[in-house]
């Protein structure tokens, strides 16, 4: 969408613009390192601090204004309404890249149409931030107590990895020169509970770091090259990440080669001082040891510090510039210094925040992210023809989650609402509230101070008497941010308040019920599993969720979401939430016990043969690769999508291994008796176990399985490949 107004402003902020002869840094045909080093050059000490504090005053002398960040995780957070996503759990849940960077590609259209609004003109309504996003957070799903599990992107490293490398990439662009906005990481590392968040040590083993806690980091930095990282509250093996020179350092910016900078939480320089209970640590102290640890960016203690770091000799000037250069870098590449129209990302319009395009894009991810647990008796999709009356129930019926780092809600659907504007003509669609979470009693999600509890008694007897009297119920249950969010940790893998007396007593009312779980993390809820015929988890879904739900349950849409996460069979399967030695049970990877739902599972509405399975070799070495392919064939009547997974498993082991390990995915489309080939290249590399002797990743002689699975626990063809010196 091109503004013409807009253009024209372009023009003339082109025509205008002029410097010195000696001013390379705005010299946009100098090399960005010149520029940079420039730049610094005419830089006064407390100019320099003033530069690292993200939301400090401007530095006049050369028009610099503060960046002051912001959020974008499922939607750019503005305050005026933007386009709602699905939460990233569920995005997870669609195992498809190509959508991911195609929703981050719009988070990061609509963040730069927000900023070329407000550049443009000063006086534009709504807040007026940079181009610093911190999205997006790719901390590892161990624990489903978790809080933050709907921010994240399941309980799998590699999985995770090709969903962030997708999505930094989207919010980055694919220009050569600029970048369309910054993303950053958070929270680097072993970041998984929020109970005593910024006090917390984590002890972690160096085989656990390096196989489960860090390598979906090292893909976003290495192959997705990422603007930044968050370094967060936790310490690690008791040295507190905000001052840990290996994983700032060593790790991330020697090894890894990263050129961007480190940002803190925010706070972490004051848990330094306070969280950590370092009290002979001064603020000067908690600055130096940051910066010289890594750390680039902060508060501002940074802005105040800094001099003070430096005249005492705490601080290095080589260090301090070292984090100027990363910081500004970042700035000098997203075109904040250059001619407006010089950067290829200004002539995207405000008009684009929001748009129906948008909004079709969004529905399209609420739609692939819904999973089919279960569908007995083949209970949907319902028949419109067949059907006069729907009871739609429950506490998260009519209610939109959302989480803190999202944007101003819009025009947004409800379960309810969505299946009222898709049923059919004549259809009646009727609602109650019928139960609710705990610690959420009034079971609407504006929760307004005039509104009264609900009585849990009332509601169940309503319900029920609903039930009794419509075709089909649908009941909505799930959780909210009373439940789970930033700051809380779960109490309970279960339902909470009235949720699973209500979803026995209307299945008690009519055999005909259908379950729609409305959650981020996974559920465990084995009476239902037993008992309900079927059940869907469509996550917290977006402003389209509603219609997206409507449309699986209608059968206008085959579902295809396959679970991120394993759904615990019991809570006595998951280890103490201190424990990040994830061999001891957690994940799939190394579940006691038969689980719930196992990781990847999702059905559909048509069937699947797997069959023809070929290796290219059945011998290699561990520096060479081998192609694994296999037929997929949908022998149903419906056309439908299946995600094709590839896991491998080291027969003899001289240490505990996976008993699998997904190594490639493919999310696939298929006609009523078509077959597609699926191949994937398996590296020998990506057979390789963390050696703590010489500090390095090895692959053991020997047998592997590989399989190819419609999940974790469904495998339906399996191969053998040796490795040989």
């Amino acid at each position: 969408m091109k503004n013409p107004i807009l253009l024209t402003i372009f023009a003339l902020l082109s025509a205008s613009h002029s410097f010195a002869a000696d001013e390379l840094y705005l010299d946009i045909k100098q090399p960005v390192e010149k520029r940079v080093a420039d730049l610094i050059s005419r830089l006064t000490l407390e100019e320099k601090a003033t530069l690292l504090n993200h939301h400090g005053p401007s530095v006049e002398r050369f028009n610099i204004r503060a960046d002051q960040w912001n959020q974008c995780l499922n939607g750019v957070q503005w305050d005026k309404p933007t386009t709602l996503f699905p939460v990233c759990i569920a995005m997870s849940a669609t195992w498809d890249t190509t959508l991911v960077h195609e929703v981050a590609t719009v988070l990061s259209d609509e963040a730069r149409g927000i900023y070329n609004g407000w550049h443009l003109d000063p006086k534009a309504k709504g807040e007026h931030k940079g181009l610093i996003y911190r999205a997006p957070v790719i901390n590892i799903g161990r624990n489903p107590y978790w809080g933050r599990n709907h921010e994240a992107w399941g309980e799998d490293p590699f999985l995770t990895g090709r969903m962030a490398v997708a999505y930094v990439k989207g919010l980055q662009g694919d220009d050569a020169r600029y970048l369309k906005i910054a993303a950053t990481l958070k929270h680097y590392a072993v970041n998984n509970v929020e109970t005593d968040r910024q006090k917390l040590n984590a002890n972690v083993s160096e085989r656990m770091l390096r196989e489960y806690w860090l390598p979906h980091f090292r893909d976003a930095v290495v192959e997705g090259k990422a603007a930044s990282l968050m370094a967060s509250y936790n310490a690690i093996n008791g040295t507190p990440n905000n001052i840990n020179h290996w994983l700032l350092t060593d790790l991330l910016k020697t090894e890894w080669k990263h050129d961007g900078f480190v940002v803190s939480d925010l706070g972490g320089v004051r848990t330094m001082v306070e969280g950590h209970g370092k009290k002979q640590m001064t603020y000067v102290d908690a600055v130096s040891q940051s910066l010289m640890a890594g750390c680039d960016f902060s508060d501002k203690e940074f802005m105040e510090n800094i001099p003070t770091a430096i005249r005492e000799g705490k601080l290095t000037e080589e260090r301090l510039n070292d984090a100027l250069t990363r910081v500004l870098r970042v700035r000098m590449r997203l075109g904040e210094f250059d001619p407006f129209d010089a950067v290829p990302f200004s002539k995207i319009s405000p008009d684009v925040v929001n748009s129906d395009e948008h909004r079709a894009v969004a529905l399209r991810a609420s739609r692939e992210s819904i999973v089919l647990l279960q569908n007995r008796s083949n209970i949907l999709p319902l028949e419109k023809a067949k059907i006069k009356r729907i009871a739609v129930i429950g506490p998260v019926a009519d209610r939109i989650m959302m989480n803190n780092y999202n944007g101003k809600v819009g025009k947004t659907v409800s379960a309810l609402q969505g299946i009222k504007d898709r049923a059919a003509p004549g259809i009646e669609v009727l609602y109650t509230l019928g139960g609710v979470v705990a610690g959420d009693t009034t079971g609407r999600w504006k929760n307004e101070s005039a509104e009264v509890a609900a009585d849990p008694a009332a509601e169940l007897t309503k319900a029920v008497d609903l039930a009794r009297s419509a075709d089909v119920a649908i009941v909505c249950i799930g959780t909210t941010a009373a439940v789970e969010q930033e700051a809380r940790d779960r109490k309970s893998l279960g339902l909470t308040g009235t949720q699973e007396e209500l979803v026995k007593a209307v299945l008690a009312a009519n055999p005909k019920t259908i379950v729609v779980q409305m959650s981020a993390g996974p559920l465990t809820v084995p009476w239902l599993a037993s008992n309900v015929p079927a059940m869907l988890q469509a996550w917290w879904a977006g402003e389209e969720g509603g219609h997206a739900i409507a449309d699986v349950i209608f059968g206008d849409v085959n579902p295809a979401g396959r679970l991120p996460h394993t759904v615990y069979a019991a809570e006595s399967q998951v280890p103490p939430m201190d424990e990040y030695d994830i061999t001891k049970g957690f994940t799939y990877m190394y579940l006691k016990g038969e689980p719930l739902f196992p990781f990847g599972h999702g059905l559909s509405y048509t069937t699947f043969k797997y069959s023809g399975m070929k290796l290219s070799a059945d011998k290699i070495k561990s520096s060479d690769g081998v192609n694994v392919s296999a037929e997929i064939t949908n022998t149903g009547k419906r056309a439908g999508e299946e995600v094709v997974q590839l896991y491998v498993h080291q027969v003899k082991s001289s240490v505990k291994r996976p008993a699998k390990e997904l190594r490639g995915f493919q999310r696939i489309s298929l006609e009523p008796g078509q077959t597609k080939t699926v191949t994937f290249i398996l590296l020998g590399g990506k057979l390789a176990f963390w050696d703590e002797k010489p500090h390095g990743f090895l692959v053991e002689p020997g047998a592997f399985e590989v399989m190819f699975g419609a999940s974790s626990g469904d495998i339906r063809q399996k191969g053998q490949l040796e490795v040989v010196r």
